[in-house]
């Protein structure tokens, strides 16, 4: 994960409204410009990470999944379920309501079966709910079976809306923000920190 880890040092913070500090980054937001370098080594972190026996569908949430899920997809040969925001009224779809520490919105899923086993992918764990919404559906209105859940990043310290719900997000670097930067915790599994611009 060097490239990921390098590339937190220049990953910009922004503040929402409420003092809440967003990491903009390649991987989360395209921006700026994603190196097909740094997303080629994060899906193969993913690929190495996620257990993928018998999975099949990898369902994403729009807009920031997508294009990592792709790539996985790609990889994987295993179809891909975007949860969009936007409701089209096709039959069994499910809708579900997302919150997170700066935005609420609707989500609607399609194409997702009782008894898919299904991998659920994402950018970045931060208060956790669009993570708990969507595997509440999955679990509870649709029936699916989640074999993992993975996210690139998590930031820790927070509120984490997954906890509780009877899944675990697995990370490939686990982070804070403080101050307007980036400090990455534990990235590998060896308890110590450091600061992003160490790399």
């Amino acid at each position: 994960m060097e490239k990921l880890l390098r590339s937190l040092h220049e990953a910009p913070i922004i503040e929402k409204e409420g003092g809440y500090e967003y990491l903009v980054h390649p991987i989360s937001n395209c921006v700026p410009m994603l190196d097909p370098a740094l997303l080629r080594e994060v899906v193969n972190g993913i690929i190495r990470k996620a257990d993928l026996a018998d999975v099949d569908k990898i369902v994403t949430p729009a807009a920031m999944g997508i294009h990592i899920s792709t790539a996985v997809s790609l990889m994987t040969d295993i179809p891909l379920v975007v949860i969009r925001k936007r409701q089209y009224g096709l039959d069994g779809e499910v809708a579900l309501f997302q919150e997170t520490g700066y935005s609420e919105s609707e989500m609607y899923i399609n194409d997702v079966d009782e008894g898919d086993r299904v991998l659920v992918l994402d950018d970045i764990l931060s208060t956790g709910g669009t993570l708990r919404a969507i595997v509440e559906a999955l679990d509870d209105d649709i029936g699916a079976e989640i074999a993992d859940v993975v996210v690139v990043f998590r930031k820790v310290g927070g509120e984490n809306a997954l906890a509780g719900s009877g899944h675990e997000a697995k990370t490939l670097v686990n982070l804070r923000v403080e101050d307007g930067e980036v400090v990455v915790v534990d990235p590998d599994g060896d308890g110590e920190e450091w600061a992003a611009s160490a790399t």
